[in-house]
């Protein structure tokens, strides 16, 4: 008689085997051929990549003097595999002055795969940085005591001058947001955080390289995989040739000692930036080795924001270098003309509204106006243009019109130099105003803008590119702090011309005026025999001291160098701007400063300006 429940018995147990086998198939097949953590572990075994990094790329300034070069330095790398359950910890602290604390913290680390992404335990991972040569030597006569531990050599940053800060930038370790941004990073690489270092980042890097080692059954290294057949070698990285003249930089670094302000020189016949002065400033060379995270985070916790480039991130109230962009316009759009006299009582007067002025003579033209920095001349020209009606139909048409010729000045939006975290300033539109007074405004709202006061807001930069435009009577280049990428032609956006909408008779009258305000104005100053200088004071009103802004070129018709100085609560725009802005073009074509000007440039390093918390 046949058993039937045998029979289910041999079944299900046969069930239970296939499946068993089946479930060992797939998986061996998944862990063979689809998931390279199989590979990773065998491939461990007998090789060891190792990965070789290029030399950055140095930095030299426009007279080939070398700015930053690169430094041996050495990192301890670790491959877990090999380091677990055979390290000596103690002998190993001791090998590199450090304690068994930060031993297991930083292991820890590197095993946590929210601070190290890219953890894995069969490549070596990052365990220490940057020993110098006199840590690795110690390190080294001892290492073969120390399985899993291995050497990688590397080079650190060294900035030759204790200036240009905020132009060089500074080179840091990846964060995680770097390696997850790109396949070029790993764990323990370094990266440009500011500066040219970060905008030109790609260039200066270079390539990496790899060699592909050979290892015994006991993880001994026994040389190159088939004689370096399947070695990459690494590529160095592109050399910079920056526009920055470092004796200006260092001049202007001097002049605004113990002040808060900005200096920025261009070159009008190219956009190049001559020098980039942000006050106060920080020594380049604190930010690099181990000291560097130490060291930023000290300076990122100063009230005075040292950190901060105000030459390209400060926005601030032009002032009467603004008068500058009013004239143009005015002009280019008939409102007036050269003959065009316009009143002045201490100031613009008009149905109760007063805007002050000191005394000069009066009434004014354009040129004269310019030379003693008449507030009513230009109040009288924004009122005029905004209550046109044979030209514009409306407040809000006679507005933008007036924001596009601004616009197409350079202002209201970021110029695009070549550095990181430039701000774009404020240049109000009839929109702005129509939410601002719910539709209800004229000429007399919004008139302190003819002065640059008001809710125009420029950036140091802008003001030195309005002054390489009026230089070049129209047009101007992108302005940029790299003259020349090694091997690579300069992006054409720094080759190409942009031309402004205000006609050429009327930058002749504004370079007459700002003319006529050096020989007998505001800016009689900056004065000299042997060029001619054309300039611009500002005094812009601040909730405090004023601020104190100076803005001009020379010569008058060869221009060599624009330049924009910005004193934060320095007073009129005489005390401060013009004799700092007349000194770096003195230094910029002659070379040198005589030693009358040297005299003068001490006394100005030498004043310091009180501020208050409000400025912080």
């Amino acid at each position: 008689m046949k058993d039937f429940e045998l029979d289910k018995r041999r079944l299900v147990i046969g069930g239970v085997a296939v499946f068993i086998v089946t479930v060992y198939l797939i998986r061996l097949f998944m862990l063979q051929l689809l998931s390279d953590d199989y590979k990773k572990n065998a491939d461990s075994n007998a090789f060891l990549k190792k990965i070789e990094y290029p030399s950055r790329g140095a930095i030299s300034d426009r007279h080939g003097r070398l700015l930053v070069y690169n430094q041996p330095a050495y990192d301890i790398m670790v491959v877990m595999n090999e380091e677990k359950g055979r390290l000596d910890t103690t002998e190993f602290c001791n090998a590199l002055g450090i304690t068994k604390e930060y031993f297991i913290k930083r292991m820890n680390d590197i095993k946590d795969r929210n601070k190290n992404p890219g953890y894995s335990r069969f490549t070596e991972q990052l365990f220490m940085s940057q020993l110098s040569d006199k840590e690795f030597s110690v390190f080294q006569e001892k290492i073969f005591r120390f399985p899993g531990f291995y050497v990688q050599k590397r080079s650190i940053r060294q900035y030759q001058y204790p200036y240009a800060a905020h132009v060089l930038g500074d080179v840091a370790e990846v964060s995680k947001a770097d390696v997850e941004n790109s396949d070029y990073y790993q764990p323990g690489d370094y990266i440009g955080k500011l500066g040219v270092e970060r905008s030109y980042e790609e260039q200066l890097r270079g390539e990496k390289g790899v060699q592909i080692l050979l290892r015994d059954a006991h993880g001994r290294v026994q040389g190159n995989y088939q004689n370096g057949k399947f070695d990459r070698r690494p590529i160095a990285g592109k050399d910079l040739t920056l526009s920055i003249d470092i004796k200006l930089q260092e001049l202007g670094e001097r002049l605004l000692e113990g002040k808060i302000g900005s200096i920025v020189a261009i070159e009008p016949a190219t956009g190049e930036v001559l020098c980039m002065v942000s006050s106060p400033t920080y020594d380049p060379r604190i930010m690099v080795g181990r000291k560097r995270g130490k060291n930023h985070l000290a300076l990122s916790k100063d009230v005075w924001k040292p950190l901060l480039n105000r030459s390209i991130m400060g926005q601030y109230p032009p002032g009467s270098t603004f008068k500058t962009t009013q004239g143009l316009t005015y002009m280019t759009e008939g409102i007036i003309d050269e003959n065009t006299l316009f009143p002045c009582a201490r100031g613009f007067n008009y149905r109760g509204l007063h805007v002050g002025c000191h005394p000069h003579g009066a009434p004014t033209n354009l040129v004269q106006a310019l030379c003693t920095s008449c507030n009513s001349y230009f109040c009288w020209g924004l009122f005029r243009m905004i209550g046109n009606r044979q030209h514009y139909r409306s407040v809000q048409e006679a507005m933008n019109t007036w924001r596009d010729y601004m616009v197409s000045m350079g202002f209201g939006y970021k110029l695009g130099i070549d550095l990181p975290g430039e701000k774009r300033g404020l240049i109000p539109n009839a929109a702005f105003y129509d939410k601002a007074y719910k539709g209800s405004w004229n000429g007399l709202t919004i008139i302190s803008i003819s002065i640059g006061q008001g809710e125009v807001n420029l950036t140091p930069l802008q003001i030195a590119n309005l002054s390489a435009t009026i230089a070049n009577r129209g047009y101007y280049y992108v302005p940029h702090v790299v003259r020349k990428v090694q091997g690579e032609p300069l992006d054409t956006l720094y080759r190409r011309r942009h031309y402004t909408m205000a006609n050429r008779k009327a930058y002749e009258y504004v370079v007459q005026g700002m003319r006529a305000s050096v020989v007998g104005g505001t800016c009689h100053a900056a004065n000299r025999a042997d060029y001619l200088v054309c300039g611009k004071t500002g005094t812009a009103q601040n909730r405090g001291q004023d601020h104190s802004v100076f803005m001009g070129f020379a010569p008058m018709d060869n221009p060599k160098i624009a330049i924009a100085v910005y004193v934060e609560n320095g007073g009129f725009g005489a005390t401060y701007g013009v004799p700092i802005g007349s000194l770096m073009m003195e230094q910029y074509i002659n070379g040198k400063l005589s030693p009358a000007s040297e005299a003068q440039a001490s006394v100005y390093q030498s004043r310091r300006i009180a501020y208050g918390t409000s400025n912080r």
